[in-house]
């Protein structure tokens, strides 16, 4: 199994809209979350001054999607200061930096680097970043330095809020030994369905394929959907109309495909958009064996 984690989060101001600190034990990184209108207060942070990484968060005017910036300073603070002047888009940011002061400019725009390709293969924000920037040509120790610093800065970055790193599901997902290994081990397939499991839908002439995660489910690239949207789909509608509107939903022949992976907080959800009108998805989405995720799901409660 994996190892747990302990992360400890001092909010300054005893609110969790406030500046925030966090750090995870025994690891000599740190992030702080700061919003817009408190930057001023960080002038008073050392942690602040340090060379590092950052995230700027907030709202663009044409999609729904969080927009986010990521971006690097060898004086993070003085970076910010910046974009209060010529970035408008943002509300918070959250920032790393090393405790030790080891982090370099080298290293900073190694990290950069490697954030915006895990951010814009997850999918799961909106980047205002116009280019991908160039990675730092590092010697090996420092490069498995830096991946290690990125795993922690994932977790801790979650932790406040942004799942901006995090992939849709483990599906091609490169796996650490230690992960492989513990993938290997013997585990209750019917007890972990609802963690990255298979599942697919069936409906008139159409075929969807998903796993259901820890967040909900995902309907996988390639799946397919009727065009057609009833008036019954109510609620749904409009979500149907946006995924359109976004081309993650296009036509094909009659009917529609998903052009990338799309996550659902519900498995009735997805159901209702790929067949165009109310579905109950606990009986509509089943797995490799068969079984819907209602039978799955009582099975396991059987045995609690």
């Amino acid at each position: 199994m994996s190892r747990g984690k302990s992360i400890r989060i001092y909010m300054a101001d005893g609110t969790v809209t406030g500046i925030r600190h966090a750090e995870i034990v025994n690891w000599t990184g740190q992030g702080i979350a700061c919003p817009r209108n408190k930057v001023s207060e960080l002038t008073a942070w050392e942690e602040a001054r340090l060379p590092g990484v950052y995230f700027l968060f907030g709202r663009g005017d044409s999609s729904e999607k969080t927009l986010a910036y990521i971006g690097e300073a060898e004086n993070v603070l003085k970076r910010l200061q910046n974009h209060l002047a010529n970035k408008e888009f943002w509300n918070e940011v959250i920032f790393f930096t090393n405790k030790d002061e080891n982090l370099t400019k080298a290293h900073v725009k190694y990290l950069e680097s490697k954030l915006i390709l895990k951010a814009h293969s997850a999918g799961r924000y909106d980047l205002e970043n116009e280019n991908q920037s160039n990675e730092s040509l590092l010697p090996r120790a420092d490069r498995d330095s830096m991946e290690e610093f990125l795993d922690h800065l994932r977790l801790l970055l979650g932790a406040l809020g942004h799942k901006i790193l995090e992939p849709l599901t483990t599906i091609g997902v490169q796996k650490t030994p230690e992960q492989i290994t513990n993938s290997n081990q013997k585990e209750n397939v019917e007890q972990n369905i609802l963690r990255d499991n298979k599942l697919s839908m069936q409906f008139k002439h159409i075929t969807a394929q998903a796993v259901q995660t820890d967040e909900g489910i995902v309907v996988l690239k390639g799946s397919e959907a009727l065009a057609r949207i009833k008036d019954t789909l109510k609620g749904y509608k409009k979500l149907k109309e946006d995924l359109i509107q976004e081309e993650i939903l296009v036509k094909k022949d009659d009917d529609m495909i998903f052009m990338s992976d799309y996550l659902f907080l519900s498995p009735s959800a997805a159901s209702a958009i790929i067949a165009g009108q109310p579905m109950n998805g606990r009986t509509s989405w089943k797995n490799e064996s068969g079984k819907t995720l209602k039978d799955i799901e009582e099975s396991v409660t059987k045995n609690l």
